[in-house]
């Protein structure tokens, strides 16, 4: 049995790769990947949950977030990872004289 995630990713390399035996050699490509296994919860790194922000007035124009990994672990869970978000809206702020 695969993981979903795993299954995801299967859907989506075979609309830009295929060769014969693809199906058999994907599985080992996610084991040896660092990447699909830092998001594997059993040894991927420890993060927290999302916070919620408050909902903006108007559209968005730019939203830009940085995920920062490798941090030293700190606080009672031993955090170490977090998101920076940065969110501009689609209109100037407005100026009150």
């Amino acid at each position: 049995m695969t993981a979903p995630s795993q299954d995801i990713r299967r859907e989506k390399i075979k609309t830009f790769i295929w060769w014969a035996m693809w199906q058999k050699d994907v599985p080992g490509f996610f084991k040896a990947c660092d990447r699909s296994q830092k998001v594997n919860k059993s040894t991927g790194k420890r993060h927290r949950n999302m916070i919620k922000i408050q909902e903006p007035s108007r559209p968005l124009k730019i939203v830009h977030m940085d995920w920062v990994t490798g941090l030293p672990p700190g606080g009672d869970a031993s955090y170490n990872s977090c998101i920076e978000e940065e969110y501009r809206s689609s209109q100037p702020p407005e100026c009150h004289h």
